[in-house]
């Protein structure tokens, strides 16, 4: 059995998912899905636990009015089951895992007393409405819908009635006991249609308001099963209704597509106070005195508002993107940045905080670096320019204009700061030398026939290593810049690594397997199975080269010993591909990002970062036994020399003996 990676902290948060932000009635923690695992995260303190137990992503998540249960329910593959867990709150611990949905699982709803949890399938599970049995972990009514269902929601003074909204419409649901069934009630709209997303019901069950696509929000009478007033009056909500709050006194927060949340006074159902947030709103929780509340946006930004005036704070923020590529300072772990569609990200590696953001619209950045004198920021865009930042202000530098025709895809940097080497989509390798004011190109090697996905420079500057997409990787001389040699294979590249001694070369790539070559003759010598299912796309070693890190579209994070080629330690969490994978420069975390947008930042097993020390304690220990040794021994001659020098005065054998050492010895 492989050990456990574990999670030290993750930067992200899936914000597509509706309600998918949650405040525990605790008041302290906030509750979010990221990729396949749950956060928990401690509002001041900012401490993370994590609840583990889907192997793909998260779609819907909820928590019991008491807080002491959380349900949870994932999307999977066409034809397999999906499964919904329930988790124990104060343990961190799953309670029940329950199969019986296909596909997805679109909405989850705990009953008024927590005796029930409603679950609702998707279109691939006939829109199956399900009734479970909380402490027995069994399914006790279902019935399946003909018109496709958004959300389920049960009475907040009942256990027997829920409410479901449809895309055609509204229905009141009961639980028939007796007959074992569920009964339904459609609510009359009269002429007016639309399609429904969401569903707020107030304390007393009285009214509920249902959210639209066209942006309007209905006032329904529960009881009579009739709508009876529409909001806002005069303008719409652009882009859709995508949740709603209620407030005590009746007045009703909505999120809309378009980045909008606003207040609507109950009594005239108009817009009384709005603000413009970046995503579209997505997810509402308010605390328990209903004085703030907390949003999530699509966007996978998290604000804090008042309820008097909407007047928003950012609290959290992350890439809510397919993220690119990882990199840290040289020799500096408490900074890293990330590259993504439109910007670049630098973090705290302690706190997880985003220290600066690049923004560069309606482009997407392909690599990032750190130049070794950390003075600058140095990146590769999807329009072929390289452009350098400052790593504090984020001022640009410079831009090396046209550098690759349709896109630079990697780069890297010397370590004496003055040369980038970069790849383009093209197959393309060029050096530019840096100076004060200006980039001149001092050469384009153009050997490769398909994009260039990773360089790696060696540490005396003099050659270069190339892995392409047209199943090469190119050895290059940096100061003839000419090929010195090439590696072929019948795969697509994604990755080289020089080991720290530069004797050998790390390859992976799209026929999952990890390749050991020989820089000396370009000879392959060793083989591994990198992964079962898809391609490797990350590869990163450690600096003394015992172990190294692989993860790609298998979305697990794989530990290895390099002279074994055997796995030790692989984690799960991510929910897309692990694009890019980086080891912090003092060794002690591992950092791995995704197409999801995540970044997972992993411990270092203690067995890894003890391997040297382990190594060099049996030296130690034998220099000391040597040391001691010979204490010993000189003791016991200086002891021994007086008796020895009496016992050849009375003893002449022993005269003998010691003339006869003395003369072999000479």
């Amino acid at each position: 059995m492989l050990s456990e990676l574990e999670i030290q902290a993750v930067i992200g948060f899936t914000g597509k998912i509706t309600q998918g932000l949650i405040l525990h009635p605790d008041n302290e923690h906030i509750i979010y899905p990221l990729g396949s695992t749950i956060v928990v995260r401690h509002i001041i303190s900012r401490a993370q636990t994590f609840l583990r137990g889907h192997d793909n992503q998260i779609s819907v998540i909820t928590v019991s009015r008491s807080g002491d249960y959380v349900a949870s329910g994932q999307r999977t593959y066409m034809g397999f089951q999906a499964d919904i867990i329930i988790w124990d709150f104060k343990e961190r611990s799953m309670i029940h895992r329950l199969k019986l949905h296909k596909v997805l699982i679109q909405s989850l709803s705990f009953s008024y007393n927590e005796l029930y949890l409603a679950s609702l399938g998707g279109i691939d599970d006939k829109n199956m409405l399900i009734v479970w049995d909380i402490k027995a972990g069994k399914a006790l009514y279902g019935t399946p819908n003909r018109d496709p269902v958004n959300q389920v929601q049960f009475y907040n003074q009942s256990d027997e009635k829920m409410i479901a909204v449809l895309n055609t419409g509204v229905q009141i649901l009961t639980i028939d006991k007796q007959n074992k069934k569920i009964q339904s009630v459609d609510v009359n709209f009269g002429n007016v249609k639309r399609t429904f997303t969401c569903v707020a019901i107030d304390k007393n069950d009285k009214y509920c308001y249902c959210g639209t696509k066209t942006g309007d929000v209905f006032e329904i009478q529960m009881d009579m099963a009739i709508y009876k007033r529409l909001a806002p009056v005069k303008k719409l909500f652009s882009q859709g209704v995508n949740c709603v709050g209620l407030l005590p006194n009746g007045d009703i927060i909505v999120g809309a597509g378009d980045g909008m949340i606003a207040k609507v006074s109950f009594q005239t159902m108009q817009i009384v106070a709005s603000s413009e947030l970046l995503g579209g709103v997505t997810s509402i929780t308010f605390t328990n005195d209903y004085t703030h509340f907390f949003t999530g946006t699509s966007q996978s930004n998290i604000y804090w508002l008042d309820t008097e005036k909407l007047i928003p704070e950012l609290r959290n923020t992350c890439h809510y993107e397919r993220i690119n590529d990882v990199a840290f300072p040289h020799n500096y772990s408490d900074v890293f940045a990330t590259s993504s569609l439109n910007d670049i990200r630098v973090w705290n590696a302690k706190n997880r905080q985003e220290l600066l953001r690049i923004q560069v619209p309606n482009l997407e950045c392909w690599a990032v670096a750190f130049m070794n004198d950390g003075k600058s920021i140095v990146s590769g865009w999807s329009d072929g320019k390289i452009r350098a930042f400052l790593p504090q202000s984020g001022r640009l530098m410079y831009v090396i204009n046209d550098a690759h025709i349709h896109g630079c895809t990697s780069l890297t940097c010397t370590s004496d700061c003055q040369r980038i080497i970069s790849g383009g989509s093209e197959g393309e390798v060029r050096v530019w030398e840096i100076g004060k004011q200006t980039q001149v190109m001092k050469s384009s090697m153009k050997e490769h026939r398909g994009r260039v996905w990773s360089i790696q420079v060696r540490r005396n500057n003099e050659q270069a290593v190339s892995a392409s997409a047209d199943g090469s990787c190119i050895i290059w001389d940096l100061k003839s810049f000419t090929r010195v040699m090439c590696l072929f294979e019948s795969t697509l590249f994604k990755m080289v690594l020089y080991h720290p001694e530069e004797s050998q070369l790390l390859t992976t790539g799209s026929d999952r397997k990890i390749t050991y070559w020989e820089t000396f003759d370009g000879q392959a010598i060793r083989m591994l199975d990198g992964s079962e299912e898809g391609e490797v796309n990350a590869l990163a070693i450690t600096k003394e080269g015992e172990h190294f890190v692989s993860g790609g579209e298998d979305k697990e994070v794989k530990l290895w010993g390099y002279d074994e080629g055997i796995c030790y330690f692989k984690g799960q969490g991510h929910s897309g591909t692990i694009t890019r994978i980086t080891i912090s420069p003092d060794q002690k975390s591992i950092i791995s990002v995704g197409a999801e947008g995540a970044i997972f930042i992993w411990k270092m097993p203690e067995s890894v970062i003890n391997a040297k020390a382990q190594q060099e304690l049996p030296t130690v220990q034998s220099v000391k036994k040597q040391n001691e040794l010979q204490q010993q021994t000189q003791q016991q001659q200086s002891q021994q020399a007086p008796k020895d020098s009496q016992s050849q005065k009375s003893n002449p054998v022993a005269k003998s003996v010691k003339s006869g050492t003395k003369s072999s010895k000479k």
